[in-house]
């Protein structure tokens, strides 16, 4: 596996030249260790269907077609799973690659002064231009709330064990550019070394090593993954990336604010053990497992950070004086060896790793600190206590000549602990509303308050609820045995209340409730706080709430009802009130998966849009009628696919409606998407550094110029031509479900060990019950990537025609100016020509040919196909180009060196599931078929 297909122009091929060599070298090592593991003859069958693939997308009318299906319909099982591992593994080893050459070419661009779009620099400067002093975006920070939060997802492929060694990978790859840098300046010197040419060889050595470990690697798991499993397979990009590179960010940005300290207004959320919604597998022990796994890699990494600082702060009383404060942090260490005797620095960090891990077994029993502890020590009340010796250190070596001692490690970690504090990150509560109303209905029915609270109309509900909380008396009847349902939901809410009392209030900070569609559904999670004393008082008297409530606004109906519910709930006496006394702050939470698999591409996108702007119109209206102004802050359910939400982050971020971010913004980070941005620790840092350009771009840039309102018009006119469309195929064409699981691997997706969460609600084949992660991943698998694009080509059409010929060419001209002049519509268009460059046409149809029903696939598939030319045609028509990715070199090369060995993946996966359904029952075959699942996906990143 060493030939790469290029047909690049040749300036465009001098810049890839060091990606193709990485790849090269790469399928070089790939293709030697398959000889060395499987033979001669399992190298020469990858090869001769890797050549076919190509000429097949090469010339889709030549015989190559024919012959690859017969060659791949007499695969054995087991040469099967040998060329699709071959396929996938080089699909990932291909990403390592990207990744490395993306690094190198943003150090070439930084190196000559170019900031890369979305980089930090590059959005300073921005600011700088237009006008925005460093002292404004100081405040503009110590205002903020910028958070990505991770979430587990029943698509997530990748195991713990291949990432690491791709990790491996990556770090040999970047040590192996660095030796080539060096031999290039050598050679430009006239100098030879032939130490260097040894070290290339130990570098091709190791990399060797790693991709046997990885062929020796089981690709997908044996068991279904577990909450625990997902819970450390998130906490593992804390202890790689975010505990060094969080730091780093704030570092950067203090700099380049001219020393400016800023407070913690980056934070991390997750839900991974906090997520119940649809769920079964989390419950209140999950939960507490889950904040003291958090609370062990915190003190644990604060641990090893305390002991380095040892190593390094050994100054004596006899070189350096110290600072009152510190010589008592010293003296009340117990610390009485005396090697440290005239070591104060020394002593006090003794005491302080001793307290460390004396709360590491008060957080977190069972977990042991790195090292034997020398001094007992009593554990901190909370991350605040550790600080402040952490600046007693900080501030006794700037008053003693120490300054230059502070950045390498103290100054970071006083960072890390006001970030992370010992909870590490902020773990989110999701369940669905007709849960919460389920358990409130025993729970009244119990108390004999409401015999059937589910029959009770929406205006009786608030009544009845609001009574409740004006009313300190608890639900709860003792002794009685409540139902599973019940007793599990109560012991989340007071699993919650222990928590806060634990880490502090930071570790749950928000309740998110999954459909929201009235104001019932918010008072019900109240109720239900109330319980646990997480709401205290009554709303008459004043109540607080200790954690955040957060309507998730899902569907497209709820979506258009959110600004009115919020409205009708703040109007309710008390409310208002208790979230100013709570902190007046408010999370709402956009669905886009859902929404988008409820009305299509153009429709969620722009209803979100005209959400979002009512929202923050109503909560304006909302601090002037109460006199003090609530925070609102937007919550962004994004996947990884476009058609869930996913797209650039920073594009996404900066097409808000104005006015919407103002500093705050949370959004979730999910599946594959997780790997790519947060694996590698440098790329790690650059995305997180992107969200937070983009925040303060979309808060601090001055809005050039309204909308217009004929922007806005064209925009809901393509929406109501869009959904009509969408709906048209996906929920009115007779048998659609039908065509969707058995034209996609949604079926064997369900089946794969890779997620703790079903793939549906409910058992059975209905689109309602699927969950809007698998329908995004089932499109993308087959390559028609439909929840990306689907509906707008017949949107534009009905556009263009509704003023009939004459007005054609005026209709064209505004979306075109639309398109160059409004963020909104840039990005959607951007987004959709990134899908449609990752569609094949070809591949989906030989999908098409699993359904059984023949007619209902030509039929099904024909639609699609004209849709398809429609959005293509539209798009060209609009931008002006007739070429996908013209604007995203990046992307379209990644498009140029991967597709030729994906297509292979795709064949294979048609050929295998034909077989599994017609009931082979060979084990291997629904072994290959879920690493083609794993290879596809890695190949196309952003597919969840």
């Amino acid at each position: 596996m060493t030939a790469v297909e290029t047909v690049a122009a040749p300036h465009e091929l001098a810049k890839e030249q060091p990606l193709l060599e990485d790849i090269r070298l790469l399928g070089r090592i790939l293709g030697d260790v398959i000889r060395e593991q499987d033979g001669e003859a399992a190298f020469a069958l990858i090869e001769r269907i890797r050549q076919l693939a190509v000429a097949d997308r090469r010339d889709s009318n030549s015989c190559s077609a024919a012959a690859l299906q017969e060659l791949l319909h007499g695969l054995t099982g087991e040469e099967t799973v040998t060329v699709v591992r071959a396929f996938t593994y080089f699909s990932h080893l291909a990403n390592l690659a990207e990744d490395r050459h993306f690094l190198r070419r943003r150090h070439v661009h930084e190196r000559r002064g170019e900031h890369s779009r979305g980089s930090l620099a590059a959005a300073l400067q921005r600011l700088e231009k237009a006008g925005v002093t460093a002292g404004q975006i100081a405040d503009a920070l110590r205002h903020a709330y910028v958070s990505p939060v991770l979430t587990a997802h029943p698509t997530e492929v990748q195991r713990k064990s291949i990432l690491d060694a791709e990790k491996a990978i990556a770090e040999l790859l970047a040590a192996r550019s660095h030796l080539q840098r060096l031999g290039a300046l050598e050679q430009a010197a006239g100098e030879t070394d032939a130490r260097l040419a040894s070290q290339l060889a130990a570098n091709e050595a190791a990399i060797r090593a790693r991709v046997t470990q990885l062929w020796q690697t089981r690709l997908i798991r044996h068991a279904r993954l577990t909450v625990q499993d997902e819970i450390e397979n998130a906490l593992s990009y804390y202890e790689a990336t975010f505990l060094q590179e969080v730091p780093q960010l704030y570092a950067t940005l203090e700099q380049h604010l001219e020393g400016r300290a800023l407070p913690a207004f980056f934070r991390m959320g997750q839900w991974i053990g906090g997520d119940r919604d649809g769920n079964p597998n989390v419950t209140a022990q999950t939960l507490r497992h889950a904040l003291a796994r958090q609370a062990a890699v915190a003190l644990r990494h604060y641990l090893q950070e305390v002991h380095l600082l040892g190593s390094e702060l050994s100054m004596s009383e006899k070189r350096v004086q110290v600072s009152a404060p510190l010589r008592a942090l010293a003296d009340a260490s117990q610390d009485r060896s005396s090697h440290r005797a005239d070591e104060p620095y020394r002593r006090a960090l003794s005491g302080i790793y001793a307290r460390l891990a004396a709360t590491l077994q008060a957080l977190a029993p069972g977990e042991v600190a790195p090292l034997t502890v020398r001094a007992h020590g009593q554990a901190y009340p909370d991350a605040g206590a550790f600080e402040a010796d952490l600046r007693t250190i900080a501030q006794s070596l700037r008053e003693h000549h120490g300054q230059a001692l502070l950045p390498a490690r103290l100054l970071p970690l006083i960072r890390k602990v006001e970030v992370f504090g010992f909870h590490l990150t902020t773990l989110d509560l999701r369940q669905s509303s007709d849960q919460h109303e389920a358990v409130l209905a025993e729970l009244l029915r119990v108390a004999r308050l409401c015999d059937d609270y589910s029959a009770l109309d929406e205006a009786a509900r608030q009544q009845l609820l609001l009574q409740r909380l004006n009313d300190v008396r608890p639900l709860r009847v003792p002794g009685h045995a409540y139902s599973e349902l019940a007793t599990s939901e109560l012991a989340i809410f007071d699993a919650a209340r222990e928590a806060l009392e634990r880490y502090g209030r930071a570790a749950i900070r928000h309740y998110i409730i999954s459909h929201t569609e009235t104001v019932s559904d918010l008072l019900e999670v109240l109720v239900l706080m109330q319980q646990a004393q997480l709401v205290q008082g009554t709303l008459e008297e004043g109540a607080t709430a200790r954690i955040i409530v957060v309507p998730l606004f899902e569907t497209i109906a709820d979506l258009r009802n959110a600004p009115g519910i919020m409205q009708d709930y703040y109007a309710l006496p008390g409310i208002a009130r208790m979230v100013l006394n709570s902190g007046a702050e408010q999370d709402i939470m956009l669905g886009y998966s859902d929404s988008n698999k409820d009305g299509g591409i153009f429709t969620s996108n722009w209803e979100l849009y005209v959400a979002e702007t009512a929202l923050v119109e109503t909560f304006n209206a909302i601090g002037q009628r109460h006199g003090g102004q609530v925070r609102l802050r937007m919550f962004h359910g994004r996947g990884g696919a476009v058609g869930r939400g996913g797209g650039p982050s920073y594009d996404a971020i900066l097409a808000q409606p104005h006015g919407t971010v103002r500093g705050q913004i949370r959004l979730t980070e999910q599946g594959e998407v997780i790997a790519s941005k947060y694996a590698n620790p440098e790329i790690g840092r650059r995305n997180l550094e992107t969200l937070v350009a983009a925040t303060l771009e979309a808060t601090l840039l001055p809005q050039t110029e309204p909308v217009p309102q004929a922007f806005l018009q064209a925009a809901q006119a393509l929406s109501d031509a869009s959904m009509q469309a969408y709906r048209q195929l996906v929920y009115e064409t007779p048998d659609f479900a039908s065509y969707f699981f058995n034209a996609t691997p949604v079926r064997e997706i369900a089946e794969l060990n890779i997620g703790s969460r079903p793939a549906s609600r409910k058992p059975g084949q209905r689109l309602e019950d699927l969950r809007a992660i698998p329908w995004g991943f089932g499109w993308g698998q087959s390559r028609l990537t439909l929840p990306g694009w689907y509906g707008f080509g017949s949107a534009v059409e009905a556009f263009l025609c509704a003023d009939g010929e004459a007005g054609r060419a005026a209709r064209l001209a505004q979306l075109q100016e639309m398109a160059a002049r409004w963020p909104f519509f840039q990005t959607l268009l951007s987004n959709m020509d990134m899908v449609l460059a990752k569609s094949d046409l070809a591949l989906a149809q030989r999908y098409s040919q699993l359904v059984p029903d023949r007619q209902l696939a030509q039929h099904v598939f024909a639609e699609i196909s004209a849709e398809w030319q429609r959005t293509v045609d539209a798009l060209n028509a609009i931008t002006g180009e007739a070429e996908r990715l013209k604007n995203n070199p990046g992307l379209a090369r990644s498009i140029r060196h991967r597709f030729p060995y994906i297509d292979p993946l795709h064949h294979i996966q048609v050929e295998l599931l034909a077989r599994w359904r017609a009931g082979e029952t060979d084990e291997r075959v629904q072994t290959a078929i879920h690493i083609s699942i794993n290879g596809i996906a890695a190949a196309l990143r952003n597919t969840g």
